[in-house]
């Protein structure tokens, strides 16, 4: 499984980011979708989630109304659309994968076993 997110970069609180994940190659539609994030001397942290055809999402309470994940099955692609950014929310995310043969997504780290390489997002005060 071939993950490939970008889309990060260095901007001011309160600004915008969107993070892409391309996953070439994969049956996309059968796969839960989620994005993770790790800062330094964190624990790894599930963002946001999202099933199959978009009907169930999980976000985290530290970005519950500023955050919003979605997926074009069409492209193979899952997107982060991240607003009104804090400086806490600096880390390197992590596109994430978890195929599932039926309906729900999963809400902790170690249930996707499949991971891109990271996109580092820094926020400045």
């Amino acid at each position: 499984v071939q993950l490939q997110a970008y889309g990060g970069g260095l901007v001011q609180a309160g600004d915008s980011l969107r993070l892409s994940c391309a996953a070439p190659g994969l049956t996309f539609s059968t796969y839960v979708m989620a994005w993770l994030r790790q800062a330094p001397g964190k624990e790894r942290e599930l963002v946001s989630a999202l099933s199959k055809i978009g009907d169930s999402t999980y976000y985290a309470d530290s970005v519950k109304g500023r955050f919003t994940i979605s997926r074009d099955n069409n492209k193979n692609t899952v997107y982060l659309q991240m607003n009104s950014l804090r400086r806490e929310d600096t880390a390197v995310y992590y596109c994430a994968a978890r195929f599932q043969p039926y309906g729900g997504i999963w809400s902790q780290p170690y249930e996707y076993p499949h991971w891109g390489q990271g996109t580092q997002v820094t926020v400045s005060s």
